[in-house]
């Protein structure tokens, strides 16, 4: 299963892989009982909206919910969620049509080949996948090539208007650092040593003090500290590198040259600070804000999955499932050895292992159930939009971060959150742009209502 495919990067693969998994994997198809002489229920920009694209794109949604196993709404909102998503699909096709956004026959047959590829099904083996549950190929091939047109315009008004600068990422990382996250800053400081004796008396460390002070006011009239630091200092580097310290993290200079630089700007110049050694003078070379210390949360997981046929049905699916659970905490056979013999899914040679995911690389529904797990334990049997599993986590660890992939997800997350606003917004344009007449209103079918499909 390629690791359940990762989770949609944006509101248009969701909307494609979304329509497409929705037909090509789920509840069967309900027949509904639409009147013989259809009807239209609104218009759009003078192009019809009937009672019958009305349920099919409720039957659309039927099988999209099904095959999350989520819970279906009422009837009446089913069918008002699939009205006012026609409504909006028919404005945005039209705006495509009047940019002149065009698919062909080969880039229809590529997406087709695509979702059988992706549910590891050939073409033929997809089409009667559609054949049982009710919809023919044709009427799933212009499916999709609506959602291929809907998916170039969106990426034209939506996608390729997000920008996101380094100065967004630094501020993301900063904020996420407040949220108890953050780094200590680092430091690099150039110091210069004047030792006071163990036995050194009040007049001599008064003297030692004023020449300190002294070689404090001539750097900051704008002598040059390195020099000053090779010339004075009776740090055990004797100035070496004009008394530069090196970058590092604040934590790991002492406190009181952290104190005594927390106020300066760059290239600032302390007063002498006295500690055991003697008197320091201290210069800011520079202060930097490190990313934050991020970790994540890794899980090893495996899994075995069935999926639902017109010879094996979901629920049993789910029963076959229980029963090898049952079996694996007996101890009659082990999780490897059933993933091998019975799973439906690429990982099957490899035990059902799915190897190490970071959050967000499973869909919601298997993860959701993974991360309720300790390792070692076996979950029930769960739905997903792939089918139905059975999963154990057998590791979790956290492991660190690197700057550069820190940067990468924010970046991602960031376009992510911007990405959603932007299409929400876009979306409502459309529609408020569309003249949009509301006419006899769409049959309400109750066969589905409060039931999961």
């Amino acid at each position: 299963m390629n690791k359940l495919l990762p989770r949609f990067s944006s509101p248009l693969s969701a909307l494609l892989m979304g329509l497409a998994l929705g037909c090509t994997f789920g509840a069967q198809a309900q027949t509904t009982a639409i009147r013989s002489a259809d009807f239209i229920v609104a218009v759009v920009n003078s192009e019809p909206v009937t009672n019958s694209e009305v349920q099919t794109m409720r039957q659309r949604l039927v099988r999209e919910l099904g095959g999350r196993g989520a819970q279906l709404p009422p009837a009446a909102q089913l069918t008002q969620q699939a009205l006012d998503m026609l409504i909006n699909e028919k404005a945005q096709l039209q705006q495509a049509d009047d940019q002149g956004i065009k698919v062909d026959d080969d880039q229809i047959d590529q997406a087709e080949a695509n979702v059988a590829a992706s549910n590891q099904l050939s073409r033929e083996a997809l089409h009667r996948r559609l054949a049982q549950e009710g919809l023919s190929v044709e009427a799933y091939r212009k499916q999709l090539k609506n959602q291929l047109i809907l998916s170039r315009l969106r990426e034209r008004e939506v996608e390729s208007r997000i920008r996101i600068s380094d100065q967004d990422i630094d501020r993301y990382l900063q904020e996420q650092g407040q949220d108890g996250q953050s780094s200590p800053p680092e430091l690099n400081i150039a110091m210069l040593l004047l030792a006071v004796p163990e036995n050194a008396t009040p007049a001599e460390t008064k003297a030692i003090e004023d020449k300190a002070r002294e070689l404090a006011r001539r750097a900051r009239a704008g002598e040059d500290f390195a020099q000053l630091a090779k010339t004075y200092s009776q740090a055990f580097d004797k100035g070496a590198k004009g008394g530069e310290m090196g970058l590092r993290p604040a934590d790991r200079y002492p406190e009181i040259f952290v104190e005594a630089v927390n106020k300066l700007a760059l290239q600032g110049i302390s007063e002498p600070v006295r500690s055991g050694a003697g008197f320091h003078i201290l210069k800011l070379l520079e202060r930097r804000q490190a990313a934050p210390s991020m970790t994540v949360v890794q899980t090893r997981a495996r899994h075995i999955l069935l999926r639902p046929t017109a010879q094996l049905s979901r629920d049993q699916a789910v029963a076959r499932l229980q029963e090898v659970r049952q079996q694996i905490l007996s101890g009659k056979t082990s999780f490897a050895r059933a993933a091998q013999e019975m799973s439906q899914d690429g990982s099957a040679a490899q035990g059902g292992d799915l190897g190490w995911a970071v959050p967000g690389q499973f869909v919601p529904e298997f993860e959701q159930v993974m991360n309720r797990l300790q390792p070692g334990q076996v979950s029930d049997p769960l739905v997903s939009r792939f089918g139905v599993h059975i999963l154990e986590v057998t590791e979790r660890r956290k492991v660190a971060v690197p700057e550069k992939e820190q940067r990468d997800m924010a970046r991602a997350a960031l376009r992510e959150k911007r990405l959603d606003e932007s299409y929400e917004r876009w979306v409502e344009d459309v529609r408020g742009r569309a003249y949009v007449e509301m006419r006899e209103a769409p049959e309400v079918v109750n066969d589905t209502a409060g039931k999961r499909p």
